[in-house]
């Protein structure tokens, strides 16, 4: 049985479908979807602008550090900060390789909702185009005719039910199409989002491979003109111990800074909890008057209804009771927070102790042979106040415990080196990286890489410095890591 439906209301649907295809043609395209910015740009654009503020802090303490010195050569200086731009360009490397590996992972998604909306969306044309041919080979009768047909009154009713039914389906139907391509809309300009992250990260892997490759063949230079200099420098004892001073300095200044840091937390914790226990009192306080003021109230009412009782007179009214009102909280300027500073937290929030239940059972930083020990003699210099382990070049370097990344940057004599705060005051260094992956800030888990081994800082053999350190002091890490 056919349902007539008129031949206007037919060309009103095929209108309506013919303007949405148009409408996804016209998305499709607008030029000025390539010319809008990423969001992965306007993400870079905030992360780089924070890190930024962080490094010229820690600038700041590298050149406080270096002007100690009684004496400065410019070549190592240059070897010194070559190595550093090399780790970042390796860093930058790494870290684009895999926002590429993601980015493709996402246009992976998207080509296949994109393949799987393109089916439904034909299904449903087909389906449209289905009812439009019905309803153009039913003929144009439409809903005053069949009132005025002088047919059954029944079977007229029927029929204007089962036209509504079909009007309904038919604009249900066309509604999901409409959705249906408004995702595909949706779907195409997450898609050129996507490809335009895409061509970004591939600009920014070529700039970064080139700043590499120049850096590398700089560094060659250096090496080249520094290495016989650089031999007899490292068979000095006043050289070591400039380096040994130079460590000890930065390690001192951390500890201060991370001290600081943490004696304003501990304030601030003290000051907010002071803060709710005094609202909690003053809630306390104000609902025991609401009660006693309730309960003089409700005794006030008792009496009086004895009283009106025993006279036959009405009660006389009595005031509603106030809401509790809790008291103000105090003023903010009588307790102002400790001043702290400016740049990023170095303190670690691990509870106090969990290092110390580590003892004796931390991995090695790095996988490698132990060439030197803690306390043994180095050339003709001090003794050694840590650990140096050989391994192979982009060896992964990784963290020994959980804490906060407190120094991330290169240190004439250490080459690239990272500091991690464990909290209680135990440092933990790591010296000589090839490339570090970590920045100033950044909490780190036990077992995290956070560098590549390298032999930077002049040294000529590759591998791993490791050092750990109590109060500012060195401690041997035999009796903590299993190495």
């Amino acid at each position: 049985m056919r349902f007539p439906v008129s031949r206007s209301a037919a060309g009103k649907l095929l209108c309506g479908l013919i303007a949405c295809v148009l409408a996804l043609g016209a998305a499709h395209a607008d030029p000025k979807a390539r010319s809008r910015q990423t969001e992965r740009s306007k993400q870079k654009a905030a992360a780089e602008a924070s890190r930024a503020a962080i490094q010229q802090k820690l600038g700041a303490l590298k050149k406080d550090i270096s002007r100690t010195e009684s004496e400065k050569e410019d070549a190592a200086d240059e070897l010194s900060e070559s190595e550093e731009k090399i780790s970042d360009a390796t860093r930058a490397l790494r870290e684009l390789a895999e926002e590429q590996a993601a980015t493709n992972a996402k246009l992976k998604d998207l080509a296949n909702e994109q393949e799987r909306l393109a089916k439904t969306i034909a299904s449903q044309k087909q389906q449209l185009t289905k009812m439009l041919r019905e309803h153009y080979v039913a003929g144009n009768e439409d809903r005053i005719k069949l009132l005025l047909s002088g047919d059954n009154p029944n079977r007229i009713n029927r029929d204007l039910q089962l036209m509504a039914y079909v009007s309904q389906a038919q604009a249900k139907l066309l509604t999901s199409l409409r959705g249906n391509l408004a995702a595909v809309e949706a779907n195409h300009a997450s898609t050129q989002n996507a490809k335009d992250e895409l061509e970004e990260i591939a600009g920014e892997q070529r700039d970064q491979k080139a700043l590499l490759e120049k850096e590398k063949a700089k560094r060659a230079t250096l090496l080249a003109n520094l290495s016989s200099k650089l031999v007899n420098q490292r068979k000095q004892a006043s050289s070591l111990e400039r380096d040994e001073q130079r460590m000890s300095g930065l390690v001192d200044e951390l500890t201060r800074i991370i001290r600081e840091q943490e004696i304003a937390a501990a304030a601030e914790r003290k000051r907010q909890q002071a803060l709710a226990e005094a609202r909690a009192k003053a809630a306390a306080e104000a609902k025991a008057r609401a009660l006693a003021r309730a309960k003089a109230l409700q005794a006030e009412r008792e009496r009086l209804a004895r009283e009106a009782a025993r006279t036959g007179k009405p009660a006389k009214p009595l005031p509603v009771p106030e809401e509790p009102k809790v008291a103000a909280e105090p003023a903010e300027e009588k307790a102002p927070p400790p001043q702290r500073r400016a740049d990023t937290a170095l303190a670690s929030n691990l509870p106090s102790g969990a290092f110390e239940s580590l003892r004796g059972r931390m991995p090695a930083p790095v996988a490698g042979r132990v060439a030197a020990r803690f306390g043994t003699k180095r050339a003709d210099g001090p003794a050694w106040r840590g650990v140096f382990v050989k391994a192979p070049q982009g060896t992964d370097v990784r963290a020994v415990a959980p804490g906060r990344i407190a120094y991330a940057r290169g240190m004439r004599g250490w080459g690239n080196v990272i500091i991690i705060n464990h909290g209680g005051e135990y440092l933990s260094i790591y010296g000589f990286n090839e490339t570090l992956l970590k920045h100033e800030g950044d909490t780190v888990k036990a077992g995290d890489v956070i560098a590549s081994a390298g032999n930077t800082g002049g040294n000529e053999e590759s591998g791993l410095y490791f050092e750990l350190r109590h109060l500012g002091k060195p401690i041997d890490p035999a009796g903590w890591v299993n190495f």
